[in-house]
């Protein structure tokens, strides 16, 4: 039987790097992986993912989750980076991979810029046998950093960005910068 595991928090907190830090070390076990990503998140190289260390690791592009299980007989590991971005699919996609002995890892941000549970990323981390919450250091008070705040005044759910756009902030921060907005 496989697993699920989850890997979550908010913008510049090391998920991705946690992700490839885990599969890295798969290769001391002799295990194979592919990593997937979402085709909508164009911020990097469109066959790769990277962390804002700029560690980067091969990923194939796919536009909708239910692509990722064509692979599932092919690797002991997958991975998913940027999961907020599919549709819930994605939760049926793991549990189907899981079932048939793969092991999954997903990392993805588990809060929107408003403070509410992005996208599937509550169902995913429901059904996953492990959870890992990385917090970003906040940009204001230093504290960790759980918010994801949106810089630019846009109300969109889904905007990517960087540093430009966006700000870790811990509680404190976010909820005195959300109320001035």
């Amino acid at each position: 039987m496989g697993s699920i595991e989850v890997i979550c928090g908010s913008m510049f907190s090391g998920k991705t790097e946690e992700l490839i830090r885990r599969l890295e070390r798969l290769s001391y076990a002799n295990k194979t992986f592919k990593v997937f990503k979402p085709e909508v998140d164009s911020r990097n190289k469109k066959n790769s993912i990277q962390s804002h260390s700029k560690i980067e690791i091969e990923a194939q592009s796919v536009n909708k989750a239910t692509e990722i299980l064509k692979y599932k007989e092919s690797f002991d590991v997958v991975g998913i980076d940027e999961a907020q971005f599919f549709s819930y699919d994605i939760v049926e996609v793991c549990n189907k991979l899981a079932n048939s002995g793969v092991r999954v890892i997903v990392a993805g941000l588990d809060m929107d810029y408003l403070g509410k549970p992005f996208g599937p990323m509550p169902s995913l981390m429901a059904i996953a046998e492990e959870v890992t919450k990385v917090h970003a250091v906040c940009a204001d008070t230093g504290l960790p950093a759980l918010y994801s705040f949106r810089k630019l005044e846009n109300e969109d759910v889904v905007m990517l960005g960087d540093k430009n756009e966006y700000e870790p902030l811990s509680r404190k921060a976010y909820v005195s910068k959300m109320k001035k907005k």
